[in-house]
């Protein structure tokens, strides 16, 4: 009890030391206790954002892959031509997967229209159609599509494949859904369509191929649906060129009545091989599929990459989700501040330690005397040392309970403002990768807008000159929290130990005698 009363009259009575070693300890646990809830900020919104993310993802050809060490276009072009997408039997093998918690399909033809004109902006759509209709059969025109057709027409496997109304980025509004799994040959089209060609839920409508007109399919329309944002911006200049990449000129109807189509079109095709070359054209509608799987959790799908390779995909498919990009993308900026705050923590933790050993080095200088006189009158040095030691944690204590307390303060609105400076840097950043180099003009022209999720949020930055919007957390609620007061402590006892117990070592090394005589 002695050695803490004694302790108590030596800092009240050195007033001025204590307060020069008190605010160091304060900026520094100031500093500290930011970085620290950043830290924990990050963790905590990652965390967040991972447990109520619904994880879908593809299987692609991973063609950049395939063509790595091949040295010339011929080998690369025959490895591509070799490679092929996954079928609709191939990709529900690896569906099995125990990852997997659903799995759906879609399938995507275009057609032309015979008793239906689409959309289009284009001065020049008859040209296009008699420019169409005037080609090979099967021609290169459109791609592996062969001719394009004037509408999009996208098959469902099940109403969970169908994730714009799920979502209800699309509505019906009149009649109701095709049933799914049915070839009825049933579809929904946008109102605009509808509008435009006066039709009405019951209305029949018939599509043929743009490869062959004279061959047509007839179907029904079941209802008609509309959608709450235009996607038609984003085509932009290439919706005048291509018709079936308009929004409202999309068709929609079941997996079972796309396929049939598919199927008879096959049937039925013509077939030519050009003598010259080998080149084979046909007028069979082509059409393409797409699988998704869906997890439900990010380690889920993770695993999933593994499982997938046991069960024999090979290197030349990759496994991407656009779900779990996003949710990266949305963290960077957070991430970022973390690992700033991580070093800058190392720093000032580095520096103030240095600069707390010194000034201990230079008290226990200066009471050299006192230490004497203690020790001549029978005091042990341990015990010296000990009552040093007490000094240095009631002060260290007190200047970081302060510095702590004002820290969890004003942590959030640091750490949001913090985090602004940082998405608008990360978002620049990005824009510059894109471009290759520097973009011309601002990411503060972009106009962002807020969404809240829980105890974070979230900020869409779009660039009007890049196709992409990133959902960055733009804030925290809260950020100091329990763990970040233990750390605290933590880093208050380390500095004691580190500071004190340094100048601890010239205690031990004191010899009283020579002490009291050199003072005399």
């Amino acid at each position: 009890m002695y050695i803490i009363k004694n302790a108590w009259k030596s800092i009240t009575r050195s007033k001025g030391r204590n307060i020069l070693i008190g605010s160091i300890v304060f900026i520094i646990s100031f500093a500290a206790c930011i970085s620290l809830s950043i830290q924990s900020a990050s963790k905590k919104a990652a965390d967040s954002a991972k447990e109520g993310l619904s994880v879908t993802a593809q299987i692609g050809v991973d063609r950049q892959a395939m063509m790595e060490g091949m040295q010339n276009k011929e080998d690369r072009q025959s490895a591509l031509e070799a490679t092929k997408e996954l079928s609709l039997e191939e990709l529900e093998v690896y569906a099995k997967a125990k990852s997997v918690s659903d799995f759906y399909y879609s399938m995507s033809a275009s057609l032309n229209g015979e008793s239906i004109d689409a959309i289009n902006m284009s001065e020049n759509m008859q040209d296009d159609k008699q420019n169409a209709g005037s080609s090979q059969p099967g021609s290169f025109k459109g791609g592996n599509f062969g001719v394009q057709g004037d509408f999009t027409i996208t098959g469902y496997s099940s109403d969970s494949a169908m994730t714009d109304f799920i979502d209800g980025t699309s509505t019906i509004t009149e009649g109701k859904m095709f049933a799914s799994a049915t070839n009825d040959n049933t579809c929904v089209i946008s109102a605009e369509l509808a509008s435009y060609n006066d039709l009405s839920v019951g209305d029949k409508i018939t599509l043929s191929n743009p490869n062959n007109e004279d061959e047509t399919y007839k179907l029904t329309i079941s209802g008609i649906y509309e959608k709450e944002t235009s996607e038609d911006s984003s085509i932009g200049i290439m919706g005048g060129f291509m018709p079936g990449a308009d929004s409202s000129n999309q068709i929609y109807t079941s997996y079972e009545t796309l396929k049939g189509i598919i199927e008879n079109s096959k049937e039925n095709a013509d077939t030519e091989t050009d003598s010259s070359n080998g080149l084979v054209t046909t007028t069979e509608i082509r059409s393409m599929l797409n699988g998704t799987y869906v997890f439900s959790t990010v380690d889920a799908y993770e695993k999933f990459q593994e499982e997938a390779k046991n069960m024999g995909l090979s290197d030349a498919y990759t496994i991407s989700s656009a779900d779990v990009l996003s949710y990266e993308e949305s963290l960077k900026p957070l991430q970022s501040l973390s690992q700033y705050a991580g070093y800058f923590l190392l720093i000032i933790l580095v520096i103030g330690a240095s600069i707390l050993v010194v000034l201990h080095i230079f008290s226990i200088r200066e009471r050299k005397y006192e230490i004497g006189v203690l020790t001549a009158i029978g005091m042990k040095k341990w015990k010296v040392s000990i009552q040093f030691l007490i000094e240095a944690l009631i002060v260290t204590f007190l200047a970081l309970f302060i510095g702590a307390a004002g820290g969890a303060v004003s942590s959030v609105s640091i750490t949001n403002a913090l985090l602004k400076n940082q998405i608008e840097e990360t978002s620049q950043q990005q824009s510059d990768q894109r471009f290759g180099r520097e973009m011309a003009g601002k990411q503060g022209d972009m106009q962002p807008g807020s969404k809240d999720i829980g105890q974070m949020d979230k900020q869409e930055h779009k660039n009007p000159f890049l196709q992409g919007t990133y959902n960055y957390i733009d804030s925290v609620s809260s950020a100091t929290n329990v763990k970040v007061i233990l750390e605290m402590m933590g880093i208050g006892i380390l500095l004691t130990i580190i500071s004190g117990g340094t100048a601890l070592i010239f205690i031990m090394r004191y010899d009283p005698l020579k002490i009291l005589n050199s003072r005399d």
